[in-house]
């Protein structure tokens, strides 16, 4: 006898449509699984077979076939086990459960890992999957009950939550009623305040808050660099404080990402607050950039609509930082393994953080360096020109003075900033209302022409900033993203020499240090 039930496999961040055919026919015993599956999938034979005889089910002593169709596509992991077990008790000619046949079961979209016990594991991946099955017209999932939190932010679908074998079989032929799961309304959190601070902690240091204040306007990336002590990791700790809200629609491409790659929490069942990523400097690329057997994502995209925080960047291993290219100039990176190629979306807010030169004091007003000009020349060439060109503001952090920690003003705080930063991106999304960015540093070289319109005075402030730091062109259009970004903030509609100039300012590592 032969069953088809529907399941869904995971390609990236986006599911695909399998179906689980079983047949069950004379022959010796045995249990054969086809359709190009990776060890899992081949080992889910004895957790099937377990998970049936454990929840009292009969089990076929007959020759099963299972076949994962497409055969052609690679299947990895154990979600497709409830599918297979349900397939192969449908198909069962001594199956006896009032109500459970392959027809009753083919109404459903069936997920879940089992455990030898007939109890239904969580699955990774449960959110793009439903994403997925949904746009292809399906509506009628049964989910494990471990992942209900996660699918509750899917409006118009219905989401059977089972726990076990047992009550997925109930449910199936009718004999147990099972309510869809609730589905919840999305509320931005602020950060975890363990890992973000506020602004109002900061003594002292304003060119560097006017800096991270322009950058989270403008979605720009930011380097500071100045000696050790100087409150450059405090300063990115207190980064995610003033960034926007997060949106349904991004909270929804971030969950995607964190549950593929296994780090969602159950609980909440979505990321309600931006990403702040801290990759140690031993990282690996991989563990950067994403792979291994199933190309899992990597640090650049669990940072997506986040930060990517490198602090002490230079120390960090050049293949490394040179990884950071594309994802910095396209918003997405590709990670190419031997069975498969995946493109994982890594559009982040870069901050770094890094020394003058190995001791820390170079351009110190109050201390003295003991680095030779080529020991000096060596530490700082570590980041090469095209990743310092990508990066939109660069920033002097000196050592903040007795005075400045001791002072009793009260310094402003990261909501006020905040208030500042919703205007400008309000602004922004006003701007490119119906194009596929939302903030002045993801703009397109026709709509930088088009949106960054100079007059003659800026005009000749650039010609002559261009030829006296001999910028790149990309260094040219970030300045005036940047400007654009300044100006936004103050509310005026048209640039301004002073937008220009400060725009400039926030180059001037290219000329000072490198």
């Amino acid at each position: 006898m032969l069953s088809k039930i529907h399941s869904y496999g995971l390609f990236g961040i986006d599911g695909f449509k399998v179906d689980v055919e079983v047949d069950i026919s004379n022959g010796l015993p045995h249990f054969e699984v086809v359709g190009l599956g990776d060890t899992a999938i081949k080992e889910s034979k004895e957790r099937v077979r377990a998970a049936i005889k454990n929840s009292a089910f009969n089990y076929p002593i007959q020759k099963i076939t299972v076949n994962l169709a497409p055969a052609d596509v690679k299947k990895m992991g154990p979600l497709y086990d409830l599918a297979i077990a349900i397939g192969v008790m449908t198909a069962d000619p001594r199956n006896e459960i009032k109500g459970f046949t392959p027809k009753a079961a083919r109404e459903y979209v069936i997920i879940g890992e089992l455990s030898l016990t007939g109890k239904v594991n969580p699955i990774k991946g449960l959110l793009p999957i439903l994403i997925s099955a949904q746009k292809q017209g399906y509506k009628k999932f049964i989910i494990p009950a471990a992942n209900a939190k996660e699918a509750s932010y899917i409006a118009n679908a219905e989401c059977y939550p089972v726990a076990s074998l047992e009550e997925a079989v109930m449910f199936v032929s009718g004999q147990l009623n099972l309510p869809p799961v609730a589905v919840q309304k999305f509320v931005s959190e602020t950060p975890d305040g363990k890992k973000v601070l506020d602004f109002k902690y900061v003594k002292g240091q304003q060119r560097a808050k006017r800096a991270l204040e322009i950058a989270a306007a403008g979605g720009h990336n930011v380097l500071m660099i100045g000696p050790p002590g100087s409150g450059k990791s405090m300063l990115a700790k207190c980064f995610p404080s003033i960034l926007p809200d997060m949106t349904f629609e991004e909270a929804l491409e971030v969950t995607k990402i964190h549950s593929v790659a296994g780090e969602l929490d159950s609980e909440k069942g979505i990321v309600s607050s931006r990403p702040f990523r801290t990759p140690h400097h031993t990282a690996t690329p991989i563990s950067l950039t994403g792979g291994g057997l199933h190309a899992k994502p990597g640090e650049i995209s669990l940072a997506h609509n986040g930060v990517l925080y490198l602090d002490e960047m230079p120390e960090y291993p050049r293949n490394c930082l040179e990884i950071l290219r594309q994802p910095l100039e396209d918003g997405k990176i590709t990670v190419a393994r031997n069975a498969l190629t995946v493109t994982y979306p890594a559009n982040f807010t870069l901050i770094a953080s890094m020394n003058p030169c190995p001791c820390g004091n170079y351009g110190s007003k109050d201390r003295e360096c003991k680095c030779a000009p080529a020991a000096i020349h060596k530490y700082l060439s570590r980041i090469s020109g095209p990743i310092l060109d990508r990066i939109d503001i660069h920033v002097e952090v000196d050592n903040v003075t007795y005075s400045d920690l001791r002072q009793e003003t009260n310094e402003e705080t990261s909501a006020e900033i905040k208030k500042r930063v919703d205007r400008a991106r309000q602004t922004q999304l006003e701007r490119f209302k119906g194009a596929k960015y939302f903030s002045n540093a993801k703009m397109s070289v026709p709509a930088t022409k088009k949106f960054c319109t100079l007059s003659k005075e800026c005009e000749d402030l650039l010609q002559t900033a261009f030829a006296k730091l001999k910028l790149t062109a990309r260094a040219h259009d970030r300045i005036l993203r940047v400007a654009r970004t300044i100006a936004d903030l103050e509310g005026e509609p048209d640039i301004l020499p002073q937008h220009i100039a400060e725009a400039v300012a926030y180059r001037s590592l290219d000329r000072k240090y490198l």
